[in-house]
């Protein structure tokens, strides 16, 4: 059965959840010699004392981001989604996001300007149900629906951590680092992308990722900032994203978080009108 988003705000929604799992190339980093790592673990080939310094360093970092990896039972928020392509800047979209941790993800999105609800989206581990309110449809699809219309290994985990601020495609194995008095850049390797990842030193918050697809024929990039970081009960959140991909074009997307909460009693409905055309 064909499976076709054809209102064009519930494309948009669905391309800036699967910009930051697109791809972008870094040249800046630092070499250093490595092997394949252990899980949990980064091994180095050490040849001399700097390298020594250089492992410390690494595991230092790779300690740091994954101790600010945000653990959650539920997740609530409303996010202020602007976007500009290659024809300017276009309608926002509000959307409303409910999480149920490894559960289920639930969004409602609004066109801001008239205030009207476009779509609702269901996804749990292995489906995706659309209610397409515009055109009166219901859609749905099994979750591999998503790495065929983004082309790239999209799942339901890297879903929710693009929308909860996590690094998508994070990988033990790395391949290079650079360090300034600001900042420590470390480059890991995974089976489809590099991952360029900047880390603030003076608070060891995740603030930027750059991502590359190790598929040297595809001419996909995109540059992830995380910023406006905020504390709840001791999670640090970043409420201000910015996402550019381009690949035959351009589209840059701004994610703001207006309100966000985590582990709050949460209710998810998803009710079908019976008058709405299944596809």
């Amino acid at each position: 059965m064909k499976f076709l988003i054809k209102d064009i705000r519930v494309q948009l929604f669905f391309y800036a959840l699967i910009a930051v799992v697109s791809v972008s190339s870094c040249k800046t980093a630092k070499k250093i010699q490595t092997a394949v790592a252990k899980k949990d673990t980064v091994s180095v080939v050490i040849t001399n004392t700097s390298a020594d310094d250089s492992l410390k360093v690494i595991r230092a970092a790779m300690s740091e981001v994954k101790s600010h990896k945000m653990d959650f039972k539920t997740f609530s928020a409303k996010v202020k989604v602007d976007y500009q392509n290659n024809k300017g800047n276009q309608p926002n979209i509000t959307a409303y996001v409910r999480i149920l941790k490894d559960s289920l993800i639930w969004v409602s999105g609004y066109a801001t300007v008239f205030n009207i609800e476009a779509f609702r989206v269901l996804i749990n581990k292995d489906s995706v149900f659309l209610i397409d309110k515009i055109n009166k449809q219901v859609q749905y699809r099994s979750i591999d629906y998503l790495q065929e219309v983004t082309a790239i290994p999209f799942d339901y985990k890297t879903l929710q951590d693009l929308l909860i601020g996590n690094p998508v495609f994070f990988e033990d194995s790395v391949i290079s680092y650079k360090e300034t008095e600001s900042k420590i850049l470390l480059a890991t390797l995974g089976k489809f992308f590099k991952n360029l990842l900047t880390i603030d030193k003076s608070n060891h918050y995740l603030t930027h990722s750059k991502l590359d697809d190790v598929n040297i024929n595809r001419n996909r990039t995109a540059d992830i900032t995380y910023s406006n970081f905020e504390n709840n009960n001791g999670i640090n959140f970043s409420t201000y994203r910015e996402i550019t991909v381009s690949e035959k074009n351009k589209l840059d997307i701004q994610l703001n978080y207006k309100q966000w909460e985590f582990n709050k009693d949460l209710s998810i409905i998803f009710n079908i009108p019976k008058n709405y055309k299944r596809n």
